[in-house]
C-alpha cells in the first residue's frame, strides 16, 4: 500500500510538528509513505470565497501529484474533505483520479487500516474539539442534529492510548467560528463563537483540546492566549503518535 502524504498549507507553514507526527505514525504501521515535495494548497481557500477558476488549476496539479498512490492522507479534515468533495466538481472537464483516494488520518487509520491497538501514552485530561467538516462531511463523528447512533472516531482512536482521559463539551459539535474566510470577512461573529466554545472546553477539567484541524484549534488557541487562559491544544495524530 502506497501513501502519499498530503499536508495542508498551514500545517507546513505553522504546525509542522503534526506533519511529522503523521509521518512517523504511518511509517510505524509498516506503510510505504512519500511525501511529494512539490505539492502545494489544495484551493480550498480560493474556493472558499467564490473563485473556482482559481482554484482549478491547484486542483489539477493536486491530482498530477497523488494519482499514483493508492491513498492520499492528510491530517486535516477540512483540506481532505475539499479535495474529495469538491475537487472533482471543479474539474469537471479533466479526468480526477486522487479525490476519491484522499482521506483524512483519523478516518485513514479508523475505517481502513481498522487500527486496534497503539503504542502511545498521553496521561491527560483531553476535551475533543469535532470540527464541522469533519462531522458533517467526512462523518469522523454523528452529527447530534440527526436522530442517528452516536458515534465518534477520533473517541475511538483516543481510547487505545494508555493514560488519557477523554472528555467532550456541552454542545459538543457545534462550529468554533473559524470557518476559514468567515473568520476574515466576519472577525467579531467568529471571535464570539470561539469564545463560546472556548468556555465550553475549559468547563470540561481538561488540559488539553484536541481534534483532527488545526485551523479549528488555531483559532481557539488564539482566543484563549488573549483571554489569559491556559488549556492547551494538540492535534490528534500528535496525541496517537506520542512516544514514536
Amino acid at each position: 500500500m502506497r501513501i502519499g502524504l498530503f499536508i495542508p498549507c498551514y500545517v507546513d507553514a505553522l504546525y509542522p510538528k503534526v506533519g511529522i507526527a503523521a509521518y512517523k505514525l504511518l511509517k510505524s504501521l509498516g506503510l510505504d509513505v512519500d511525501y511529494p515535495e512539490k505539492q502545494t494548497c489544495c484551493g480550498q481557500p480560493m474556493g472558499n470565497a467564490g473563485f473556482q477558476d482559481k482554484a482549478l488549476p491547484l486542483a489539477v496539479k493536486f491530482d498530477e501529484l497523488f494519482s499514483g498512490y493508492d491513498y492520499v492522507v492528510a491530517p486535516g479534515a477540512s483540506c481532505a474533505a475539499y479535495v474529495r468533495y469538491f475537487h472533482p466538481e471543479i474539474m469537471k472537464e479533466s479526468k480526477c483520479t486522487a479525490a476519491e483516494k484522499t482521506t483524512d488520518i483519523v478516518e485513514f487509520l479508523h475505517d481502513i487500516l481498522k487500527v486496534k491497538s497503539l503504542p502511545a501514552i498521553f496521561p491527560h485530561k483531553v476535551s475533543v474539539h469535532n470540527s464541522c467538516h469533519g462531522v458533517r462531511e467526512l462523518g469522523l463523528s454523528s452529527p447530534s442534529e440527526r436522530n442517528v447512533p452516536q458515534f465518534n472516531k477520533i473517541i475511538d482512536l483516543l481510547r487505545l492510548v494508555k493514560g488519557i482521559e477523554i472528555v467532550e463539551p456541552e454542545r459538543k459539535d457545534e462550529c468554533c467560528g473559524f470557518g476559514g474566510m468567515f473568520a476574515i470577512e466576519e472577525p467579531a461573529v467568529s471571535v464570539r463563537m470561539g469564545q463560546d466554545k472556548l468556555r465550553r472546553h475549559i468547563q470540561t477539567g481538561a488540559e488539553y483540546v484536541t481534534g483532527p484541524d488545526s485551523s479549528c484549534l488555531m483559532h481557539l488557541e488564539g482566543i484563549a492566549k488573549k483571554s489569559g487562559e491556559h488549556i492547551k491544544f494538540i492535534h490528534v495524530v500528535q496525541i496517537l503518535a506520542a512516544g514514536l
